[in-house]
């Protein structure tokens, strides 16, 4: 049996399932997949808060409504938990147990079997604490029961001509900036303005990394040029968001880059 009818024979046996969707490349598949098996016993629920990049949501409902499927938006309040907005390493179990509690509570609510995410094998790579609120909760993970890897789901994605097959990782604001500095909503605006300002410059896979007056810069190897010789543009931006010093990263992009540091302690 493939993946692909491995994932589809374990949605089938959910019966009915409310998704966590973010309008990212997994749970897109995810969605798409659950729709497929399940018809209209799916349920795509969206949370918002200023963690969430601010674009993401409209991409996200116009994907909900090209599938087919009923969307939920939530708003979600993570940063009135004093344990998650003073930034220590696991604060991604205080914000993924707000969540899965609230979807649970929705599920439960709408007679709803099983709540789902679009957590994938390569995901073990990274430094994850949210998983543990995930187990906690029993929360499912149809595409890493299905041994499916990112690159699995950028593939079947395409086949399945997904618009989303391609599109650039997504991430909680909250992930850019560094541990044990305070999370704040001025200050994930100002990360989110900077990120928009930079895509806008045509930069597509792009993290800002904030460090108090330092703000790192990673983007895809082949960018880095484009990033010097638009140098003058970029730091007056990043400056007149408050940023003191402008730096880019010559290792290029990748996902938990501020995890190296819990590696090497």
């Amino acid at each position: 049996m493939n993946k692909l009818q491995k994932i589809k024979k374990i949605l089938k046996k959910m019966g009915s399932v409310l998704i966590a969707y973010s309008g990212g490349v997994d749970s897109t598949l995810l969605l798409k997949l659950a729709r497929d098996v399940l018809g209209g016993e799916v349920l795509a629920v969206t949370a918002v808060s200023p963690t969430y990049p601010q674009d993401e949501l409209i991409f996200s409902k116009i994907m909900a409504r090209n599938l087919g499927v009923k969307q939920r938006v939530i708003k979600t309040c993570e940063l009135k938990n004093r344990q998650f907005i003073v930034n220590r390493s696991n604060r991604c179990y205080f914000c993924k147990k707000e969540l899965f509690r609230r979807l649970k509570e929705i599920a439960k609510k709408k007679n709803i079997k099983f709540v789902i995410d679009a957590t994938n094998l390569s995901d073990n790579n990274d430094f994850r604490p949210g998983s543990i609120a995930k187990k906690e909760l029993g929360i499912r993970s149809p595409l890493a029961e299905a041994g499916f890897t990112k690159a699995d789901i950028r593939k079947i994605s395409k086949r399945l001509k997904l618009p989303t097959w391609n599109k650039p990782a997504l991430a909680c604001l909250a992930s850019r900036i560094a541990y044990g500095e305070k999370i704040s909503v001025p200050l994930l605006n100002k990360i989110n303005q900077a990120e928009a300002f930079l895509k806008r410059q045509g930069f597509i896979q792009v993290r800002l990394r904030h460090y108090n007056g330092l703000c790192r810069l990673e983007m895809t190897p082949k960018d880095i040029l484009l990033a010097v010789q638009k140098r003058g543009l970029i730091t007056r931006k990043m400056k007149q968001l408050g940023y003191n010093y402008v730096t880019l990263d010559l290792e290029g992009y990748r996902t938990g880059s501020m995890n190296e540091v819990l590696k090497k302690a």
